[in-house]
């Protein structure tokens, strides 16, 4: 498969007949329709508020870690990828991560709004084996705007269960995972491998 494959697979899905909006910074949207008590307690909700954005340099969006998280894994154990941490990322392709077969799991990424309004944006997964795409997810992460309070938000993806089997046991599965707008605008993009077993390891 060739690398223009792997890039139609990580392109966003559309929606047909929509077209995003022209992009407003969090000030204006602010003082859109500001007289509406509702829409402004829906837009502080956002941290949609006048004077909250900072100065729009830099990614909209900055991915922070992802993680499975699953209630069969064992007590005080974590799967967590910091995606600053690129070298824990690459070694995943020497030593992959291990997932109990047939259990549900779920994934979650924490990120930050750096400045502006995001809506549109997409957490797309594409897994292969030995080259052939097994799976594909594309996700909503939903509107936000810069966190008031700094913190970054999380955003908990729909359950999904792990293959089972002797031949889903067999061989290593290559992951290539986006973050993107609907504008085509990628704010993260890395890859990791995972191997299925018996036991979570």
């Amino acid at each position: 498969m060739s690398a223009h494959d792997d890039q139609d697979d990580l392109k966003p899905s559309n929606t047909p007949g929509y077209k995003p909006g022209a992009a407003k910074s969090a000030d204006e949207y602010a003082r859109l329709d500001a007289e509406d008590e509702s829409l402004a307690r829906w837009k502080a909700s956002l941290g949609i508020v006048p004077g909250a954005s900072t100065e729009a340099s830099g990614p909209k969006v900055t991915v922070l870690t992802l993680e499975l998280a699953s209630p069969t894994l064992p007590s005080g154990k974590e799967i967590i990828f910091d995606l600053k941490d690129t070298a824990r990322l690459a070694d995943t392709k020497k030593n992959p991560i291990v997932i109990k077969e047939g259990v549900e799991y779920n994934v979650r990424i924490t990120f930050k709004v750096n400045h502006s309004i995001i809506s549109g944006v997409r957490y797309i997964q594409v897994v292969k084996r030995a080259g052939v795409k097994v799976d594909k997810m594309e996700q909503m992460l939903g509107s936000y705007g810069p966190s008031p309070d700094g913190k970054p938000y999380a955003k908990n993806f729909e359950p999904e269960e792990s293959p089972s089997g002797m031949l889903a046991r067999s061989g290593t599965y290559h992951v290539k995972s986006r973050v993107v707008d609907d504008d085509g605008e990628v704010y993260a993009d890395w890859e990791w491998y995972f191997k299925l077993a018996k036991e979570w390891a």
